[in-house]
């Protein structure tokens, strides 16, 4: 029984290590929150259009909230964007008129047919007269993306056997000048967060560093039969319950076996 258990113990462990990602890969991704530094504003991207536009074209006198993604992203992305949009549409604060929303790919490799399509989805979606004045979808050159997110504090890194990008889910609200005042994380914004963080912005208030569950954009790979999902810490949550549990039956069957025969 003992030998059964022990075998129970390693095996659960090893799947709950085979589950987890490289912890190399994932320890160089995630978000150092830069409260109060500013991003470089004269940073070239390119808009829907394919025009060249630099960055403060977009501040000027409105709050932005600035979100890194990738426009072909097979996951996370998407759910950030869907999320955001849900997060805002319901705000007294309208898009365009008083606060800015820019998307910029993390992906050099992206074009602006790409960011053009996805402007017409989320403009659609924010159904608000003036939401294409609102809402902007850039790429741009390494240079650029890299210069920008390293401002954010915004790591991430390129997969080639996946051909994906593993990142953090994380976006940033600015104020008019250009400094980062908060930061939210996840895949849902609450409306008040969004509301609350675009008005201090606007009057040049700084929120306080926050503790944050990442979400990470990272797939199951079948060229090494690794399974690696979205939600990387759950995945390691799960497996500690896993082990944690088994822990428990063997303590109690162990119990059981030394505990003395009661005669009824």
């Amino acid at each position: 029984m003992r030998v059964l258990l022990a075998w129970m113990l390693l095996t659960a462990i090893a799947q709950a290590q085979d589950l987890t990602p490289n912890p190399t890969v994932l320890d160089s991704v995630g978000v150092d929150q830069k409260l109060g530094e500013s991003v470089p504003v004269n940073l070239m991207f390119r808009n829907e259009q394919g025009k060249e536009v630099a960055l403060s074209q977009y501040l000027r006198d409105k709050p932005v909230v600035l979100v890194p993604a990738y426009y072909e992203c097979p996951m996370l992305c998407t759910q950030i964007l869907n999320g955001l949009l849900s997060g805002l549409r319901p705000l007294s604060l309208t898009a365009g008129s008083d606060f800015v929303v820019v998307i910029f790919s993390i992906d050099s490799e992206e074009t602006s047919a790409l960011a053009a399509a996805k402007k017409v989805t989320y403009v659609e979606g924010y159904g608000r007269e003036g939401g294409e004045n609102g809402w902007h979808f850039l790429t741009g050159d390494h240079t650029s993306i890299h210069a920008l997110t390293h401002a954010m504090g915004y790591r991430y890194r390129y997969d080639p056997e996946t051909d994906e990008y593993i990142h953090a889910s994380a976006i940033a609200i600015l104020t008019p000048e250009g400094k980062i005042a908060r930061y939210l994380f996840g895949v849902e914004f609450a409306p008040r967060d969004l509301q609350l963080g675009l008005l201090e912005a606007k009057r040049d208030a700084i929120s306080s560093p926050i503790d944050a569950v990442l979400l990470y954009c990272f797939q199951y790979n079948p060229l090494t039969g690794k399974y690696t999902l979205a939600i990387y810490r759950l995945v390691r949550i799960a497996g500690a319950i896993t082990v944690i549990c088994i822990l428990a039956f063997i303590f109690a069957m162990v119990r059981r076996e030394r505990s003395p025969l009661q005669v009824r």
